[in-house]
């Protein structure tokens, strides 16, 4: 490991670092007083949603229950709050099963009682709960669909709320007429509450026709149910002013933002100037890489905009179109695109990974990118442009010896790239 690549994956842990729900959580949560007589019952949902009611239990000292649904691997030790684990980013049965408890939770609460719902990114296929008419395989089906598709997470979020018995606002009415205090991690690109985790407490202003939108402009193969659903206008989410929403409040406690500038604050310590490109960068995977090396090459070689040595910082949710058969993973697809784009520039370094640990179905975050990347690859037979084809670029870092594997890290906002030109 070289000098650089050292910094790089100190940047990354840094803005892990930085959005751990135990550092996040404690400063948002409810007042004693807040609660007076009435009962406290945590629910949630989400990659960070165990560790979250960890740090809840670690810092509330009077009496508490509730249940939380998480990703396989993602759970916490907790005694008073139930842990479940499902399958992300397909949904499965346990999931199912999650979300019909979560409403059996909350059903009958009384004005007195607190909900605080724990919400992170990875909850839409989480709480993979249908409306009437459609069943598990539908849902499943539909997020295949859609996530080959190259359609952003707004978008895909737009179709799951129209589909869901718990999103969109479901889940805050069903919890009226208590109050309820939502606590979130944001993984998208603007930090919308409608779009983390699909807005299970959030009100909804999209339609059904807007996600018949989205589907005909994607040619999204769907579910004749689930067609039929959209089409009947059955599927409405709640709507801004509807009075089972009016004593639901939105804190976020974890941002992408937040995460960039604490490993901008790492690379000022490490001698190296820090630019912000932006929290919420969207776009193909491959397209957002060219874009960047432009902006890199144009410091490397002219010292504009940027004067070396510095760090090129941004987040957000790139999307991958498949059209090959390979692993996926926008993070490393957008690096491989990166090399070719680079074409071995000296000094030119970059890391790129997810904040949750798993880019793409791989448990791999990301990974690195080195001058001599397309060098070493081409003396292991391994060709970049193929791979970028085939969207394999997982193989392509992982022969190489390149991949970032941290295992679950228990939070998530959203993705994290770094370029280093030194």
């Amino acid at each position: 490991m070289t000098a650089e690549t050292a910094l790089l994956r100190r940047l990354f842990d840094a803005a892990v670092a930085s959005a751990q729900p135990a550092l996040c959580v404690p400063p948002h949560l409810p007042r004693p007083d807040e609660i007076g007589d009435g009962r406290l019952v945590v629910i949630g949902a989400g990659k960070a949603s165990a560790a979250m009611a960890q740090a809840v239990e670690d810092h509330w000292t009077g009496p508490l229950s509730g249940l939380v649904v998480t990703r396989h691997g993602y759970g916490a030790p907790c005694r008073r709050i139930e842990i479940v684990e499902a399958a992300h980013p397909v949904p499965d049965e346990a999931g199912l099963r999650g979300a019909q408890r979560m409403l059996d939770v909350v059903r009958g609460l009384r004005p007195q009682d607190v909900v605080l719902c724990l919400v992170s990114g990875g909850g839409s296929a989480l709480l993979p709960l249908p409306l009437p008419g459609l069943g598990l395989a539908d849902k499943q089906s539909v997020n295949r669909a859609m996530l080959a598709s190259g359609a952003t997470i707004g978008e895909m979020n737009c179709v799951r709320r129209h589909l869901s018995a718990i999103k969109g606002g479901r889940l805050a009415a069903a919890c009226h007429p208590a109050r309820v205090i939502t606590l979130l991690m944001s993984d998208v690109p603007g930090d919308r509450p409608l779009d983390i985790a699909s807005g299970p407490t959030a009100a909804d202003p999209t339609t059904c026709e807007d996600a018949l939108d989205i589907v005909r402009r994607y040619g999204l193969a769907l579910p004749g149910a689930a067609m039929a659903l959209l089409e009947s206008g059955r599927g409405e989410s709640i709507k801004p002013g509807d009075p089972r929403l009016a004593r639901s409040e939105l804190r976020m406690v974890a941002t992408p933002q937040a995460a960039l500038q604490a490993a901008a604050a790492v690379a000022a310590d490490a001698g190296y100037a820090a630019h912000i490109l932006g929290d919420a960068i969207e776009g193909e995977a491959r397209d957002v890489a060219k874009v960047m090396g432009g902006i890199a090459l144009q410091a490397a070689t002219r010292r504009q905009p940027f004067t070396p040595p510095c760090v090129l910082l941004s987040g957000g949710e790139t999307t991958v179109t498949v059209r090959g058969r390979g692993r996926g993973g926008r993070n490393v697809e957008f690096l491989l695109s990166l090399a070719l784009a680079l074409d071995q520039q000296p000094g030119v370094f970059a890391l790129a990974g997810d904040t949750d640990g798993v880019d793409g179905q791989e448990e791999i975050a990301g990974a690195v990118l080195r001058p001599d990347t397309l060098a070493r690859a081409r003396a292991l037979g391994l060709r970049a442009r193929g791979c970028l084809d085939d969207n394999d670029a997982h193989a392509f870092f992982e022969r190489l010896g390149d991949s970032v594997v941290t295992g679950p890290t228990r939070t998530n906002v959203n993705d994290f790239r770094v370029l280093l030109i030194a």
